[in-house]
């Protein structure tokens, strides 16, 4: 079909690399290593002779046998072409639960499936609403399935099963539309970015590991403990600080949040810093004070660099479902958010939390946590996304 061929295409594309082959990578080795050879033995006069390699050498070998003439751009080489493919795999992973979940319940939507009726629709109704589509978007996909049946005149329990996927990926990236999910780097002048979110949805993590990748990216990334309202907080960002090497500014527990942030902001234009994240209470309970808090920040910081803050990210737990929806829609009426962090996707959540937040918040998901590892926070990719948690459906309809 249309779209599950397109979602397949632009997700399959990326992951097929285009892999040297190994006697390729071995015979272009041997060249380089004996050029080196024949010209250090120039004026020895030396032959030296290089051996036909057997069919089952590796690389490895190959370079270890030479290690006097290090050939560390070849190998850099490949290294680099493989990481698209690590990050598909990453999302197959990472998404593997919600993947079995979405399709347990499909499974038992069909287990006794007779003929598409009122009855029917009421199920399909219930069994999205427990995949954490959300209310709203369950109604909206059924009101419009029953028009795509009827249209369609689809009848067979496969074909049905099949217009439902198609209906929720179109559905799905119809809300995406001009959806911008990249995170606003700044070119010219430092990027800050403020994080949200409630206590223990891996708000201080998430922005450990981003920092990490920066590092690793050769930014000069700083840190602001602007969650003084508990001292495990200040402490944890510390620790993931020191994980990534980055610099933290930190006072005191219970010391005001905005001194923090003025301190970070000055550190950052006096030290030349290029990011500075920083960490925010998470007193949604209190949203008064909260909203407070944000504003105060948020005037700090524009008074040295008027256009941040460049991100207003809200971080969610993906495993606490309708919750987590219930959480963003009360930041989101709090405070300027410009995108989504949906941390714990490898756990027990069931997927739809994505749908649910395109279709009644339209907020772009800009992050996903896809594992425990300082690697595993990944840019949100939205092909990547749907084909991980549909995939065996799809499969199973080509099949």
């Amino acid at each position: 079909m249309g779209f599950f061929d397109k979602i397949k295409k632009a997700v399959l594309g990326e992951k097929k690399v285009e892999e040297t082959p190994k006697k390729e990578i071995v015979e272009e080795l041997e060249q380089s290593i004996e050029k080196i050879d024949k010209e250090d033995s120039l004026d020895a006069k030396e032959t030296v002779v290089v051996e036909e390699p057997k069919e089952d050498v590796t690389v490895e070998e190959i370079i270890d046998s030479k290690q006097e003439e290090p050939k560390k751009e070849v190998v850099k080489e490949v290294v680099i072409e493989e990481k698209p493919q690590d990050t598909v795999q990453k999302y197959d992973k990472g998404l593997e639960k919600s993947r079995r979940s979405f399709g347990q319940y499909m499974n038992e939507l069909f287990a006794n499936f007779r003929m598409v009726d009122d009855e029917f629709f009421e199920d399909l109704e219930e069994a999205l609403i427990s995949a954490d589509v959300g209310f709203e978007t369950a109604m909206r996909i059924s009101d419009e399935l029953q028009e795509e049946v009827k249209l369609k005149n689809v009848k067979k329990k496969k074909d049905v099963q099949a217009t439902i996927i198609e209906k929720l990926v179109e559905i799905y990236e119809a809300e995406g539309v001009e959806e911008n999910n990249d995170l606003n780097i700044q070119k010219d002048s430092p990027t800050i970015m403020l994080f949200v979110g409630v206590n223990g949805v891996g708000k201080t993590t998430s922005i450990g590991k981003l920092a990490k990748r920066y590092k690793d990216e050769g930014k000069k990334v700083l840190l602001a403990a602007a969650d003084t309202f508990r001292a495990g907080a200040i402490d944890q960002l510390v620790v993931w600080g020191e994980r990534a090497d980055v610099d933290v500014v930190r006072h005191n527990a219970g010391s005001d949040p905005a001194a923090v942030v003025y301190d970070a902001v000055e550190k950052m234009k006096n030290e030349h810093y290029d990011i500075l994240l920083v960490d925010t209470a998470g007193r949604l309970q209190n949203k008064v004070n909260l909203m407070k808090e944000l504003e105060k920040m948020k005037r700090i910081i524009e008074r040295e660099y008027p256009s941040a803050p460049h991100e207003v990210l809200l971080v969610v737990d993906a495993t606490t479902g309708q919750n987590a929806l219930i959480q963003a829609k009360e930041f989101k009426n709090t405070t300027d958010v410009t995108g989504i962090v949906l941390t714990k996707l490898d756990g027990t959540a069931k997927g739809g939390i994505v749908l649910a937040i395109r279709n009644e918040l339209h907020l772009p998901v800009k992050l996903v946590g896809l594992g425990e590892k300082i690697t595993d926070l990944e840019a949100f990719n939205p092909n990547q996304f749907v084909y991980g948690l549909f995939k065996d459906l799809m499969e199973d309809y080509d099949g």
